[in-house]
């Protein structure tokens, strides 16, 4: 067993030295096989290799989430400017309609709501053969570490990996902090490089300061959560920062379905992550929409 102590604390994650991509857009994927690495490219774009992806799954563990309380009139809105939609498997056969041929990252853990003081006691919520009916293009898994439930959840993220790698879907190992749970430099260095060492194909994780090293360290793509819902200028700087630390797209939920003009927020978004935007040029293009102006 790997010892903990005794490390040096001088660490090299060679910042100045892009990952090796081995002839494919995305890293650490240029091994997977054709199935795999098609579903991974509907999700994220070879022109850019990033991706934009909206979370609307709040309502397996928070219920009707202000801003989602119609998901039939919010996803439609902003479908077609997204590269992923993110949502349980209740949510997408109710409310998205299939005409819109979106990759679709499918919400497959599922736990206790808001309510519980410690949710990280879930369960596999989605059969497998369940999300090749839904043509899913990633299958999502909440792994809570250093939770009281971390070990089950680990569980769950491994048979995921398992059954997807059978089937060639990809796995979406979601990094979960919960309350009492630190967001610290080093909590996300371990997270998210435990995930992608259990075999996860993405990684989703918060920013957190010296956010590069954590995408450095991570062996496969990370892509940033959105997280609580900020000014629409600091969400779109928070966009712009994470992309320029490395990160290969964003997660938005609340930042974009509660931003004042959502289909606005969603195109700023996209100019930052797919067309190299500041966030000030970002947030006047947003201005620019909400104010009236063609897009």
């Amino acid at each position: 067993m790997a010892d903990g102590d005794g490390n040096i604390n001088s660490k090299n994650y060679y910042l100045d030295k892009p990952a090796a991509n081995e002839g494919y857009h995305m890293k650490g994927l240029g091994n997977l096989d054709w199935g795999m690495k098609d579903r991974l490219s509907r999700m994220f774009r070879p022109d850019t290799g990033h991706t934009v992806m909206l979370a609307f799954d709040h309502g397996y563990i928070m219920g009707s989430t202000s801003g989602l309380e119609r998901l039939d009139i919010v996803v439609p809105r902003l479908a077609s400017h997204v590269d992923v939609l993110m949502g349980t498997r209740g949510a997408i056969r109710t409310c998205v309609p299939p005409t819109f041929n979106k990759a679709v990252a499918l919400r497959c853990s599922a736990g206790s709501s808001v309510l519980d003081e410690d949710m990280s006691h879930e369960v596999v919520g989605v059969d497998i053969d369940d999300a090749i009916r839904m043509n899913a293009s990633a299958m999502a898994i909440q792994t809570f570490i250093g939770a009281p439930g971390e070990k089950s959840s680990i569980d769950n993220l491994c048979r995921t990996i398992d059954a997807g790698n059978r089937y060639g879907i990809p796995t979406l190992g979601v990094v979960a902090v919960g309350k009492q749970m630190e967001r610290t430099t080093k909590y996300f260095l371990l997270a998210t490089r435990m995930v992608a060492e259990f075999g996860a194909h993405i990684v989703k994780t918060y920013y957190c300061e010296d956010f590069d090293k954590v995408v450095a360290a991570c062996p496969v793509p990370i892509v940033m959560a959105g997280g609580k819902k900020l000014p629409e200028n600091e969400a779109l700087t928070l966009t712009y920062r994470a992309i320029q630390g490395g990160a290969a797209g964003v997660d938005m939920g609340r930042n974009i379905f509660q931003a004042d003009d959502p289909p606005a927020m969603v195109q700023a978004v996209a100019k930052v992550v797919h067309e190299g935007f500041t966030d000030k040029q970002a947030f006047e293009y947003y201005q620019h929409i909400h104010n009236g102006g063609a897009s």
